[in-house]
């Protein structure tokens, strides 16, 4: 155990330090060609558009260090391994079919169609004419790799449990690919809203991991959560040169690979009711913005001043660096408590 705890906070600082020394070479090709943010002006998000118009231009797209880092290591140190057989390499490798190879699949791929939606954002391009994909593309997008991660985890690798914590495992056959969807779409969706503010999703996500690589450590799942420590590193890099003033932003590249990636390592854990507590800023996020969505609809006016919340706060006048500060303190405090139902869950 003390091996792999090693190699865990090794994996974290290592990834830290490579995707710092990127991150510059990163920033300079957004700027050289241009590839920043187009904010909404006006329309149907007046506010949004006034609190965020100083942000026009400020690159996308960041998200490329967080998945790119993990790629390098992931495929590189397995290559080593192979190269080098019986090696130290053998040890620090943790590509694990069992483990990681469904959540590193799922994290580039998302990753992938996140790179093309930036794209269309920045060259002023859209499905329909606007700028990137419509939420009603993205929903579609998620549902698809929820749909074959579900049959992965059902027929692959004949999972049909679903854990509540306190009552134990429950067999539920056929439901759990249902359920798998929902778990999937519902994290991706909320981590997608959540990023709107400089460091907000970079700091939450990062919490977010760091429980779920604790649940995996513990339950002896070592090569994700080395997996979860690189992602944490990469993650902390962004957010080096993410804090306000924001060099650069997550993009959908980001936002859209780590939000899948996050609900697939739940399911994987199978604690992914604690989602509920780690997930708990995404979860406010996404209600607030299903709560406007429905007040406009039914009683044709706003129950937020704009949403997601983070920017009702921000449209009553608080600082963004606040709103992002005390955002990452609950996010804390709600993994705190979903680490201490898990530990109390391991007790019954």
């Amino acid at each position: 155990m003390e091996f792999y705890t090693v190699k865990i906070l090794f994996f974290s600082a290592l990834a830290f330090i490579f995707t710092i020394i990127v991150a510059p070479l990163l920033t300079h090709y957004l700027y050289k060609y241009k590839l920043g943010k187009k904010i909404r002006r006006g329309g149907e998000t007046p506010i949004f558009s006034e609190l965020h118009a100083h942000k026009e231009g400020t690159p996308t797209m960041g998200g490329v260090l967080i998945w790119g880092t993990v790629l390098i290591f992931i495929l590189g140190f397995s290559l080593l391994n192979n190269l080098f057989p019986g090696s130290i390499f053998q040890h620090l490798n943790f590509l694990s079919r069992s483990e990681t190879l469904l959540p590193l699949g799922a994290l580039i791929i998302s990753a992938l169609i996140g790179l093309f939606d930036d794209w269309l954002d920045v060259r002023g391009k859209g499905v329909l004419g606007g700028g990137g994909l419509k939420m009603r593309h993205r929903l579609l997008i998620y549902v698809l790799i929820a749909i074959a991660g579900a049959l992965w985890f059902y027929y692959k690798l004949d999972w049909t449990v679903f854990h509540i914590p306190f009552l134990g495992n429950f067999e539920i056959g056929g439901w759990y690919i249902p359920i798998f969807i929902f778990i999937i779409v519902a994290t991706s969706f909320s981590v997608n809203e959540t990023d709107g503010l400089d460091g907000l999703a970079g700091g939450t996500l990062a919490i977010a991991f760091a429980a779920y690589g604790v649940i995996a450590f513990i339950l002896g799942r070592y090569e994700l959560a080395t997996f979860c420590g690189v992602i944490i590193g990469a993650l902390l890099a962004f957010l080096w040169f993410n804090i306000p003033p924001a060099r650069f932003y997550l993009g959908d590249t980001g936002s859209m690979s780590l939000g899948v990636t996050l609900g697939i390592i739940a399911m994987l854990t199978n604690n992914s009711l604690l989602l509920i507590f780690i997930g708990l800023i995404f979860l406010l996020e996404s209600l607030s913005v299903i709560i406007q969505v429905l007040s406009k609809k039914f009683r044709g006016r706003k129950v937020f001043l704009s949403a997601p919340i983070h920017h009702h706060y921000q449209a009553k006048g608080w600082p963004e660096a606040k709103v992002v500060m005390r955002f990452w303190v609950i996010a804390g405090i709600g993994s705190a408590i979903a680490l201490m139902i898990f530990f109390l869950d391991q007790k019954f």
